[in-house]
């Protein structure tokens, strides 16, 4: 049993590594005008500096993942973590938009490593329950980041110019390297690497993708992530330009909304340990099917109250989801999490960045933001009640927390 201390720095440096993708593209928005003036480029092509990002976040986690599954998880964690660190300065030293858009995309394939081995990390120490428990643990650090990130980015914007933010991402990197190398033990032992080539490791990807099972779990994590990325990408545009906000006025909602986020995580990795991830994965989308029922209600309403409450519910909800999904997903793949992991991490950023965008060609309205909400969890919750059903799957026996120590020497 590890000591309590241990426990708590091993948790912390896994929440700040899943924390990447929030950290990459909240961080430096308050700073995306002052850098369209420097590097003389067109507002569209500043803000494609976050898709760009967000692709590579998506595809890092495809390739760290199944290598992770034959190195090990700190060699490529570590070294993934270093690319992040050296490509955010070097993003603070870019003089032209389609460098920076080159070193975005190497930044988010870096960013991607951490996120991925630490899913690997947690099913390799956890299982069940306790793997869901853990899961929701790490939302705490994933929910504030969006809320923190902005915030610290305006701050530094009195004393620097756009440069200084990658500057900060780089130090952050840094502290995070550091925590990582101190803190996180080598999860996956020698014996349970796999030696094979490449060649093998696509047949393991192909065989996760045509698992009915996995590829139900795969589809609800993609519109999970559509759920949250229509929310992310069009709340600001709705309740400031139809609905009147400021920015103040918006970033009280939007950090509302994330303690939400945080509190519903928290709930369930309270709850999870006496209901079991299956059943709160159904009621957590049944939920967020209520919620976003009423909200899609309340935006043809028009009324501000009546989009914000049923909107927060929403997101409450939200926080729930991901971590029994995971949970669930990568418990029958303990050989391969690596793998699994990356195709449940690539298949939300990938449907997350692509979806509500599309939705937007319809508008960006409060109406529209609802209805995509409403059918990416109404189509969550149809997966797991038709494909997933993951009640019909045996849960692990109980077993002792891992040892947190090294595996090799």
């Amino acid at each position: 049993m590890a000591h309590p201390r241990t426990r708590r720095s091993l948790y912390l440096v896994l929440g700040a590594l899943t924390a990447f993708g929030p950290l990459s593209t909240d961080l430096y928005l308050p700073g995306l005008p002052d850098m369209a003036r420097v590097l003389g480029t067109s507002p569209s092509l500043a803000q494609a500096t976050m898709a760009t990002c967000l692709v590579g976040l998506a595809l890092g986690q495809l390739v760290a993942g199944p290598l992770s599954d034959r190195l090990g998880r700190r060699r490529p964690l570590l070294a993934g973590v270093a690319l992040f660190v050296l490509t955010s300065a070097l993003c603070a030293l870019a003089t032209s938009v389609w460098l920076l858009l080159a070193l975005r995309f190497v930044q988010g394939l870096a960013g991607g490593a951490g996120i991925v081995i630490a899913r690997a990390v947690v099913r390799d120490l956890f299982e069940g329950r306790r793997a869901a428990q853990v899961f929701s643990q790490l939302m705490l650090v994933f929910g504030l980041a969006p809320v923190v990130a902005p915030v610290v980015g305006g701050q530094i914007l009195r004393f620097a110019d756009w440069r200084g933010l990658f500057v900060a991402l780089a130090v952050i990197g840094a502290l995070i390297l550091l925590g990582s190398r101190a803190a996180l033990p080598e999860t996956l032992p020698p014996a349970a690497r796999h030696t094979t080539g490449s060649r093998a490791q696509l047949r393991q990807l192909g065989g996760l993708v045509t698992d009915r099972t996995f590829a139900g779990h795969m589809a609800v994590s993609g519109l999970h992530g559509a759920t949250l990325f229509a929310y992310i990408s069009m709340s600001s545009f709705v309740l400031q330009e139809e609905y009147g906000l400021g920015p103040q006025g918006f970033s009280l909602v939007f950090a509302a909304n994330a303690v939400g986020l945080v509190l519903g995580a928290q709930l369930n990795g309270a709850l999870v340990m006496r209901l079991g991830p299956a059943r709160l994965l159904v009621v957590a989308l049944a939920a967020i099917v209520t919620a976003a029922a009423a909200l899609v209600a309340g935006a043809l309403t028009g009324h501000l109250a009546a989009l914000l409450v049923p909107l927060f519910l929403v997101v409450t909800c939200v926080g729930g989801i991901g971590a029994n999904n995971t949970a669930l997903a990568l418990g029958p793949h303990a050989s391969s999490a690596g793998s699994a992991a990356a195709l449940l991490g690539m298949t939300s950023f990938g449907v997350g960045a692509v979806l509500p965008p599309v939705a937007s060609l319809l508008g960006t309205t409060g109406t529209v933001m609802a209805a995509t909400m409403l059918t990416t969890s109404a189509l969550s919750l149809a997966l797991v009640l038709t494909v997933v059903r993951p009640w019909r799957r045996p849960e692990p026996a109980a077993v002792p927390e891992a040892v947190l120590s090294p595996a090799t020497p």
